[in-house]
């Protein structure tokens, strides 16, 4: 029997060159889609007849109405070992296998850093002008040498970005509902009292959390007015976890002098999106795992998960 397999949202045209795929080749019959199914109907449509899906983190949702729509489906594949944008109970109940990756790699961390810096070097006009032949220098820095780096979270990427932190001679404090003041002393970072500590001290905050029903919606307006008019606001974990309303309002008002956005509520964003044009916005499209490294892993993780579910032997499974 010859599987049909399609890899979704390949933005560059890369799975096949990424991954070894001819020990599962003989059996599987790939199909790559570079472009974004923008709905669920399109992407179904496309893709119905397959037994095998790989999708790249949460680019394409598979609610309980995907599923409905590819009866066909035998196994889903997701960069990552987590995903929230795939319904797992559906997808037992429809009998379809999902399973993840490993290797997200430092891409996100290293982004993280990225938009702090270009946020306090004002980095996108400068560079603008220079293009353009605008002005020579028409902003001051602001300098990260003894300013308060707040955290929320100190997981693996929370982590390192504390460790940069303290490169840069930051003080480092963080904060989550579940950090204990041992780990964050062992990383030599402040454990914040409460949420609203760490917002009204800190010049940078930035969000490392995993995204869920504690999360969702974790600052909104009330907890951004906490934060001083001259501190930036960086998100490369999830957007649902700041509300983005309120986050344009506060923009938009200078209630805080910046954000750094890598993740959206809709992606692609919409051509006409407000975050893509505020001038205190440095936004770029999810790009904090979009590295060679990190694509190497998942795509021979994906090419692993294929030939173990051939062999009758699915590993990295996600359940529900």
């Amino acid at each position: 029997m010859t599987y049909k397999c399609a890899v979704l949202d390949d933005y560059q045209n890369v799975a096949l060159s990424m991954a070894d795929w001819s020990t599962v080749t003989d059996r599987v019959d790939v199909t790559v889609f570079n472009r974004h199914f923008e709905t669920e109907e399109e992407a179904a449509s496309a893709v119905g007849d397959c037994d095998i899906i790989v999708i790249m983190r949460e680019r394409t949702p598979f609610p309980a109405s995907m599923f409905a729509r590819l009866p066909k489906l035998k196994l889903l594949i997701t960069t990552g070992m987590r995903n929230a944008s795939i319904d797992l109970a559906a997808a037992a109940r429809y009998g379809v296998v999902v399973c993840g990756t490993e290797g997200a790699g430092e891409g996100t961390a290293e982004l993280t850093w990225a938009l702090i810096l270009g946020l306090a070097r004002n980095l996108t006009a400068e560079n603008a002008a220079l293009r353009t032949g605008g002005p020579w220098q028409s902003s001051i820095g602001v300098d990260l040498y003894g300013k308060k780096l707040g955290l929320l979270g100190l997981g693996r990427i929370g982590s390192r970005i504390a460790r940069i932190g303290q490169a840069f001679d930051m003080e480092v404090m963080a904060w989550s509902q579940n950090l204990k003041e041992d780990r964050a002393c062992s990383l030599g970072v402040r454990l914040a009292a409460s949420k609203e500590e760490l917002l009204a001290e800190s010049d940078f905050v930035s969000v490392h959390l995993v995204l869920s029903d504690r999360t969702r919606g974790l600052l909104g307006e009330a907890e951004l007015a906490l934060m001083k008019p001259t501190a930036f606001l960086i998100n490369t974990s999830r957007a649902p976890i700041v509300d983005q309303s309120a986050l344009l309002e506060a923009l938009r008002s200078g209630r805080i002098a910046g954000a750094g956005l890598d993740v959206f509520e809709r992606e692609p964003l919409p051509e006409q999106d407000s975050f893509r044009t505020l001038p205190s916005v440095l936004a770029t499209p999810h790009i904090g795992y979009v590295t060679e490294a990190s694509y190497r892993a998942f795509y021979r993780g994906i090419v692993e998960d294929i030939a173990a579910f051939l062999g009758g032997s699915p590993i990295r499974e996600l359940k529900n």
